[in-house]
């Protein structure tokens, strides 16, 4: 694994909007990232996709457990939804995505690492799929990328078209935010592709009659994409009707228990000293003395303590803790001369379609990392 530092596009702004991508500078500070780029080798890659795969069989066998053993109380998830949540295990209500975060500088006999699972409401899927794609057509349209994404997400929509029985998907976030309402727009337009009507419509514009969800027309909704978390809709005013709605929710209420940190113990647990996994415990640290303190509902990096050695090294702020935290094995991020990659890996079905890279100058990923784009040598 290699890191280049290279020329942008002169351009590059434009060419971004050009495809849709309208939040490449946050704040005014760059989020695209194309003065570098990072570089695999086939086998790097291939490891990359086994691990991710592995990694996944591996979640599925947790959530089996956990519903099993019924360990609710672990996840913080209101008692009045174990039942729904059993149901939608139970019917294998369908996924579409997830984004696995992984810690890995490429060097032989090591194997990369499950930092954790953003399995409900993933973003950066746009960027992984289409924009460094684009980027490396011009770039150097001879290589190639770790970058099945699109073509995964075609094939699934329409494997799914069959649970659909003809009836449209609706595809909702909180528009306000550039972020959300294009990565959601581009998984709708991956479904139109596989002959899936779709419609969007806002959170804010979902209403109740009866026992049903519906759209500002007073149509039922059956299927729904959200992206927006499971633990805010079942504290919602409306929380009480997604036991009883006929909706099927994508992604499926199953997804909270790995959308939660609390797998992360319970994966240890399950499968000690797995070379794709860290050590992971509920608590306390155990016994760890260097570890990293996480929320189990924490996002973007929020309410994080790194301990090194038993001293604190790194502690990042937010509004997350009271639910609980996770003790998990310190594993640094790779340093390339200051700048630290994690890889996000996705999981589209129950495949990996592909990575992107997140840059961050500091030992915490959060929302201002840089994207940056990866090729295969």
């Amino acid at each position: 694994m290699k890191r280049h530092v290279i020329q942008a596009r002169e351009n590059w702004r434009a060419k971004v909007e050009q495809i849709g991508f309208s939040y490449h500078t946050l704040d005014g500070v760059t989020y695209w990232d194309e003065s570098v780029y990072y570089e695999f080798t086939r086998s790097q890659a291939e490891q990359l996709e086994q691990s991710t795969n592995e990694i996944y069989k591996l979640c599925l066998l947790a959530v089996d457990h956990v519903i099993k053993n019924r360990l609710y109380d672990r996840f913080f998830i209101p008692e009045n939804f174990i039942d729904r949540i059993e149901l939608s295990w139970q019917k294998r209500e369908p996924s579409v995505y997830g984004r696995f975060d992984l810690v890995w500088g490429g060097t032989e006999n090591t194997f990369p690492k499950m930092l954790e699972f953003n399995a409900d409401t993933p973003t950066s899927l746009f960027e992984g799929a289409a924009v460094q794609w684009f980027w490396l057509n011009d770039f150097n349209n001879t290589l190639d990328q770790f970058n099945s994404i699109h073509e995964k997400l075609i094939v699934h929509w329409r494997e799914l078209k069959s649970v659909l029985n003809d009836k449209p998907v609706y595809f909702s976030c909180l528009n306000e935010y550039p972020e959300d309402f294009v990565n959601v727009n581009y998984l709708r337009d991956c479904a139109a592709q596989a002959g899936i009507e779709t419609k969007f419509i806002s959170v804010h514009d979902i209403g109740r009659r009866k026992k049903a969800f519906v759209d500002l027309d007073e149509n039922q909704i059956d299927f729904i994409f959200k992206l927006y978390p499971w633990e805010w809709m079942v504290n919602e005013e409306f929380g009480n009707l997604l036991n009883i709605a006929p909706t099927q929710w994508i992604e499926p209420m199953w997804k909270m228990i790995l959308s939660n940190k609390a797998i992360l113990p319970i994966l240890w647990k399950l499968f000690p000293g797995h070379p794709n996994l860290l050590e992971c415990y509920f608590d306390d640290p155990g016994p760890l003395r260097s570890y990293a303190q996480k929320p189990l509902l924490s996002r973007e990096g929020a309410n994080i303590s790194l301990v090194e050695n038993g001293k604190l090294i790194s502690e990042t702020s937010g509004e997350y803790g009271e639910e609980g935290f996770v003790y998990q094995q310190l594993y640094k991020l790779p340093d390339f001369e200051g700048n630290r990659p994690v890889i996000g890996s996705w999981i589209i079905g129950n495949q990996a379609a592909g990575i992107g890279i997140r840059e961050t100058n500091s030992l915490v990923t959060d929302n201002f990392s840089r994207f940056v784009p990866h090729v295969i040598e």
